[in-house]
Protein backbone atom coordinates (compact mmCIF):
# COMPACT_ATOMS: atom_id res chain seq x y z
CA UNK A 1 0.00 0.00 0.00
CA UNK A 2 3.08 2.43 1.42
CA UNK A 3 4.60 1.42 -2.69
CA UNK A 4 1.21 2.08 -4.09
CA UNK A 5 0.41 5.49 -2.56
CA UNK A 6 4.06 6.65 -3.50
CA UNK A 7 3.79 5.74 -6.88
CA UNK A 8 0.40 7.47 -7.21
CA UNK A 9 2.19 10.86 -5.55
CA UNK A 10 4.52 10.49 -8.06
CA UNK A 11 2.77 9.94 -11.53
CA UNK A 12 0.70 13.44 -10.94
CA UNK A 13 1.71 16.19 -13.01
CA UNK A 14 3.60 19.00 -11.29
CA UNK A 15 0.84 22.20 -10.97
CA UNK A 16 1.90 25.07 -12.41
CA UNK A 17 2.84 28.19 -10.75
CA UNK A 18 1.98 31.07 -12.09
CA UNK A 19 3.78 33.92 -12.61
CA UNK A 20 2.31 36.35 -10.14
CA UNK A 21 3.13 33.63 -7.36
CA UNK A 22 6.95 34.71 -8.29
CA UNK A 23 6.81 38.25 -8.62
CA UNK A 24 4.04 39.52 -6.62
CA UNK A 25 3.49 42.78 -9.01
CA UNK A 26 0.68 43.84 -10.27
CA UNK A 27 -0.79 43.01 -13.98
CA UNK A 28 -0.63 45.57 -16.68
CA UNK A 29 -3.84 47.05 -17.48
CA UNK A 30 -5.44 45.41 -14.18
CA UNK A 31 -5.37 45.99 -10.40
CA UNK A 32 -5.09 43.47 -8.01
CA UNK A 33 -8.81 42.57 -8.70
CA UNK A 34 -8.51 42.05 -12.09
CA UNK A 35 -10.37 45.49 -12.84
CA UNK A 36 -8.60 47.49 -16.10
CA UNK A 37 -6.41 50.29 -14.84
CA UNK A 38 -7.38 53.92 -16.60
CA UNK A 39 -4.27 54.08 -19.85
CA UNK A 40 -0.98 56.38 -18.79
CA UNK A 41 -1.02 58.90 -20.92
CA UNK A 42 2.55 60.79 -21.82
CA UNK A 43 2.75 64.03 -22.69
CA UNK A 44 5.35 65.02 -26.00
CA UNK A 45 7.39 67.33 -24.95
CA UNK A 46 7.70 69.99 -27.60
CA UNK A 47 10.77 69.92 -29.87
CA UNK A 48 13.41 72.37 -28.75
CA UNK A 49 14.08 74.56 -31.65
CA UNK A 50 17.24 75.77 -32.39
CA UNK A 51 18.63 79.17 -31.36
CA UNK A 52 20.07 81.19 -33.75
CA UNK A 53 23.83 81.80 -33.54
CA UNK A 54 24.71 85.45 -31.48
CA UNK A 55 26.12 87.29 -34.40
CA UNK A 56 23.42 86.70 -36.98
CA UNK A 57 21.38 89.45 -35.91
CA UNK A 58 24.89 91.53 -36.38
CA UNK A 59 25.24 90.51 -39.67
CA UNK A 60 22.18 91.71 -40.47
CA UNK A 61 22.69 94.87 -39.26
CA UNK A 62 25.42 95.34 -40.57
CA UNK A 63 24.43 94.44 -44.35
CA UNK A 64 21.57 97.05 -43.60
CA UNK A 65 23.96 99.78 -42.81
CA UNK A 66 26.14 98.81 -45.70
CA UNK A 67 22.68 98.94 -48.05
CA UNK A 68 21.47 101.82 -46.78
CA UNK A 69 24.21 104.22 -45.67
CA UNK A 70 26.93 103.05 -47.92
CA UNK A 71 30.71 102.07 -47.38
CA UNK A 72 31.32 105.52 -45.63
CA UNK A 73 29.22 104.76 -42.41
CA UNK A 74 31.24 101.82 -41.34
CA UNK A 75 34.71 101.46 -39.52
CA UNK A 76 37.80 99.59 -41.71
CA UNK A 77 37.23 96.76 -39.36
CA UNK A 78 33.60 96.06 -40.46
CA UNK A 79 34.34 96.49 -44.00
CA UNK A 80 36.51 93.39 -43.54
CA UNK A 81 34.27 91.42 -41.00
CA UNK A 82 31.27 91.88 -44.71
CA UNK A 83 34.42 90.71 -46.30
CA UNK A 84 34.65 87.92 -44.09
CA UNK A 85 31.55 87.07 -43.97
CA UNK A 86 31.63 84.75 -47.26
CA UNK A 87 34.84 83.03 -46.49
CA UNK A 88 33.58 81.99 -42.71
CA UNK A 89 29.86 81.88 -42.95
CA UNK A 90 29.08 79.92 -39.67
CA UNK A 91 31.52 82.21 -37.27
CA UNK A 92 31.92 85.91 -35.59
CA UNK A 93 34.51 86.93 -37.74
CA UNK A 94 34.40 90.84 -35.85
CA UNK A 95 37.41 89.40 -33.91
CA UNK A 96 38.92 88.02 -36.98
CA UNK A 97 38.68 91.62 -38.58
CA UNK A 98 39.88 93.44 -35.74
CA UNK A 99 43.12 91.35 -35.19
CA UNK A 100 43.90 91.41 -38.64
CA UNK A 101 44.36 95.55 -38.34
CA UNK A 102 45.50 95.30 -34.95
CA UNK A 103 48.61 92.93 -36.92
CA UNK A 104 49.18 94.69 -39.79
CA UNK A 105 48.10 98.42 -39.17
CA UNK A 106 45.49 99.62 -41.58
CA UNK A 107 43.46 98.07 -44.28
CA UNK A 108 45.73 98.28 -47.03
CA UNK A 109 48.44 97.07 -45.16
CA UNK A 110 46.01 93.76 -44.68
CA UNK A 111 45.22 93.04 -48.29
CA UNK A 112 49.02 93.35 -48.82
CA UNK A 113 49.99 91.46 -46.40
CA UNK A 114 52.09 88.07 -46.98
CA UNK A 115 50.14 84.92 -47.17
CA UNK A 116 52.06 83.24 -44.52
CA UNK A 117 52.12 86.28 -42.35
CA UNK A 118 48.31 86.66 -42.74
CA UNK A 119 47.92 82.61 -41.66
CA UNK A 120 49.59 83.55 -38.20
CA UNK A 121 46.76 85.38 -37.21
CA UNK A 122 44.28 83.29 -35.06
CA UNK A 123 41.35 82.08 -37.03
CA UNK A 124 42.82 83.34 -40.74
CA UNK A 125 43.70 80.21 -42.65
CA UNK A 126 44.12 79.48 -46.24
CA UNK A 127 41.06 80.37 -47.52
CA UNK A 128 41.15 83.77 -45.67
CA UNK A 129 44.73 84.33 -47.17
CA UNK A 130 43.77 83.62 -50.56
CA UNK A 131 40.47 86.17 -50.52
CA UNK A 132 42.57 89.05 -48.96
CA UNK A 133 45.31 88.40 -51.90
CA UNK A 134 41.76 88.03 -54.61
CA UNK A 135 40.41 91.41 -53.43
CA UNK A 136 44.08 93.05 -53.71
CA UNK A 137 44.52 91.94 -57.36
CA UNK A 138 41.00 93.75 -58.16
CA UNK A 139 42.05 97.05 -56.53
CA UNK A 140 44.92 96.66 -58.38
CA UNK A 141 43.75 96.28 -61.52
CA UNK A 142 41.20 98.74 -61.56
CA UNK A 143 43.23 101.57 -60.17
CA UNK A 144 46.03 100.74 -63.48
CA UNK A 145 42.57 100.52 -65.69
CA UNK A 146 42.93 104.13 -66.56
CA UNK A 147 46.75 104.04 -67.06
CA UNK A 148 46.64 102.30 -70.45
CA UNK A 149 43.40 103.79 -71.33
CA UNK A 150 45.37 107.65 -70.92
CA UNK A 151 48.78 109.28 -70.93
CA UNK A 152 50.07 108.42 -67.68
CA UNK A 153 51.82 111.72 -67.42
CA UNK A 154 48.02 113.39 -67.64
CA UNK A 155 46.99 111.46 -64.71
CA UNK A 156 50.04 111.87 -62.35
CA UNK A 157 47.83 111.31 -59.17
CA UNK A 158 46.17 108.32 -60.17
CA UNK A 159 49.90 107.04 -60.94
CA UNK A 160 51.12 107.56 -57.84
CA UNK A 161 47.75 105.93 -56.22
CA UNK A 162 48.57 102.87 -57.86
CA UNK A 163 52.18 102.66 -57.37
CA UNK A 164 51.38 103.51 -53.38
CA UNK A 165 48.35 100.70 -53.48
CA UNK A 166 51.28 98.29 -55.29
CA UNK A 167 54.24 98.93 -52.93
CA UNK A 168 53.79 100.78 -50.20
CA UNK A 169 53.13 97.45 -48.19
CA UNK A 170 55.80 95.77 -49.84
CA UNK A 171 57.96 93.55 -46.91
CA UNK A 172 61.06 93.60 -49.49
CA UNK A 173 62.29 96.31 -51.75
CA UNK A 174 61.36 95.88 -55.39
CA UNK A 175 62.03 97.52 -58.19
CA UNK A 176 59.51 98.30 -61.24
CA UNK A 177 59.80 99.93 -64.27
CA UNK A 178 56.22 101.42 -66.26
CA UNK A 179 57.18 101.38 -69.98
CA UNK A 180 55.25 103.71 -72.00
CA UNK A 181 54.54 104.93 -75.53
CA UNK A 182 55.27 107.90 -77.50
CA UNK A 183 51.72 109.13 -76.43
CA UNK A 184 52.78 108.37 -72.46
CA UNK A 185 50.45 105.64 -72.48
CA UNK A 186 51.34 102.60 -70.07
CA UNK A 187 52.88 99.40 -72.48
CA UNK A 188 53.86 97.16 -69.82
CA UNK A 189 54.41 97.08 -65.69
CA UNK A 190 57.05 95.31 -65.33
CA UNK A 191 58.91 94.10 -61.98
CA UNK A 192 62.79 93.80 -62.68
CA UNK A 193 64.45 93.23 -59.89
CA UNK A 194 62.93 92.17 -55.75
CA UNK A 195 65.46 91.55 -53.33
CA UNK A 196 66.09 92.45 -49.53
CA UNK A 197 64.46 94.66 -46.95
CA UNK A 198 66.87 97.33 -48.23
CA UNK A 199 68.10 96.40 -51.86
CA UNK A 200 67.00 95.81 -55.36
CA UNK A 201 69.67 94.77 -57.39
CA UNK A 202 68.66 96.28 -61.14
CA UNK A 203 71.11 95.95 -64.11
CA UNK A 204 70.62 99.32 -66.33
CA UNK A 205 71.09 97.22 -69.60
CA UNK A 206 68.09 94.70 -68.99
CA UNK A 207 65.78 97.65 -68.61
CA UNK A 208 67.25 99.49 -72.04
CA UNK A 209 66.92 95.44 -73.33
CA UNK A 210 63.64 95.33 -72.26
CA UNK A 211 62.89 98.62 -73.24
CA UNK A 212 63.76 98.18 -77.41
CA UNK A 213 62.13 94.51 -77.12
CA UNK A 214 58.82 96.99 -76.13
CA UNK A 215 59.02 99.30 -78.63
CA UNK A 216 58.82 101.79 -75.90
CA UNK A 217 59.48 105.37 -75.64
CA UNK A 218 59.76 106.41 -72.42
CA UNK A 219 60.28 104.86 -68.84
CA UNK A 220 59.27 105.50 -65.27
CA UNK A 221 61.25 103.68 -62.92
CA UNK A 222 59.96 102.89 -59.83
CA UNK A 223 60.76 101.24 -56.06
CA UNK A 224 59.75 101.03 -52.70
CA UNK A 225 61.30 101.77 -49.26
CA UNK A 226 59.50 99.03 -47.04
CA UNK A 227 61.65 101.21 -43.96
CA UNK A 228 58.72 103.75 -44.61
CA UNK A 229 60.77 106.43 -45.71
CA UNK A 230 60.42 107.71 -49.20
CA UNK A 231 64.06 110.20 -49.07
CA UNK A 232 66.52 108.92 -51.67
CA UNK A 233 69.99 107.17 -50.76
CA UNK A 234 72.85 107.65 -52.09
CA UNK A 235 72.44 104.04 -53.80
CA UNK A 236 69.17 105.19 -55.46
CA UNK A 237 70.74 108.49 -56.91
CA UNK A 238 73.43 106.38 -58.39
CA UNK A 239 71.26 104.12 -60.35
CA UNK A 240 69.52 106.65 -61.11
CA UNK A 241 72.09 108.06 -62.65
CA UNK A 242 73.21 105.12 -64.46
CA UNK A 243 69.77 103.89 -65.98
CA UNK A 244 69.62 107.28 -67.49
CA UNK A 245 72.75 107.23 -69.50
CA UNK A 246 71.79 103.57 -70.81
CA UNK A 247 68.78 104.13 -72.05
CA UNK A 248 69.64 107.80 -73.51
CA UNK A 249 71.99 105.35 -75.50
CA UNK A 250 68.88 104.12 -77.10
CA UNK A 251 66.35 107.04 -77.46
CA UNK A 252 64.17 106.41 -74.47
CA UNK A 253 63.69 109.13 -72.14
CA UNK A 254 63.33 108.55 -67.96
CA UNK A 255 60.44 110.48 -67.19
CA UNK A 256 61.14 109.91 -62.99
CA UNK A 257 61.98 108.01 -60.52
CA UNK A 258 59.43 107.36 -57.99
CA UNK A 259 60.01 106.09 -54.69
CA UNK A 260 57.15 104.51 -52.74
CA UNK A 261 56.66 104.71 -48.73
CA UNK A 262 54.52 103.94 -46.18
CA UNK A 263 54.66 107.56 -44.86
CA UNK A 264 54.76 109.39 -49.02
CA UNK A 265 56.53 109.26 -52.25
CA UNK A 266 59.30 111.43 -53.01
CA UNK A 267 59.83 112.29 -56.91
CA UNK A 268 63.15 112.57 -58.37
CA UNK A 269 61.49 115.08 -61.03
CA UNK A 270 59.78 117.10 -58.04
CA UNK A 271 62.91 117.29 -55.90
CA UNK A 272 65.42 118.17 -59.18
CA UNK A 273 67.22 115.27 -59.27
CA UNK A 274 66.58 114.38 -62.46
Amino acid sequence: MAGRSKSRATSEPPRAVEDGELFPFQRDGADAAGAPLPPIRIEAKPAKTAEKPHYHDHRSRLRQRFDEAGAGALADYELLELMLFRTIPRQDTKPLAKALLAKFGDLPAVLAAPVQRIAEVKGAGPAVAQDLKIVQAMLERAAKAPLHQRAVISSWSQLVNYCRMTLAHEPREQFRVLFLDAKNQLIADEIMNEGTVDHAPVYPREIARRALELSAASVILVHNHPSGDPKPSPADLAITRDIVAAAEAISVRVHDHLIIGKNGVASFKTLKLL
